[in-house]
């Protein structure tokens, strides 16, 4: 099992979901989250005043997967994601020791499903 968290520019959210339905993974976590990299941000004058925008918005996906997911989830979300400009995102991969569906209590690669 698998953790996939993803951060992506905003605007391509729904490109990113409709990659990851057509590879068959629709459960997902989707959080708006503020942050930088690479782009490190951009200076607007607001009434002649500069202020540097060094937080950006972006949006934080959570997939959890099984083995077999993995690598098709981590393709479908580059495919959304990709315009080929600084500022696409990453996609991180941690390992999911322990998983469990409170409803049914199942554990492990049940509780994904």
């Amino acid at each position: 099992m698998k953790l996939i968290i993803a951060m992506i520019q905003p605007h391509k959210l729904p490109d990113v979901k409709k990659a990851l339905f057509a590879a068959d993974v629709h459960k997902m976590t989707v959080t708006n989250v503020l942050g930088c990299g690479q782009q490190k941000g951009f200076s607007e004058t607001y009434r002649g005043v500069v202020h540097q925008v060094n937080l950006l918005k972006k949006v934080r996906l959570e997939i959890a997967v099984n083995e077999e997911f993995v690598d098709l989830t981590i393709k479908a979300i580059a495919k959304g994601a990709k315009t080929g400009n600084i500022g696409d995102g990453k996609i991180f991969v941690l390992d999911l020791p322990q998983c469990i569906r409170i409803r049914t209590g199942e554990t492990g690669n049940k509780a994904i499903g």
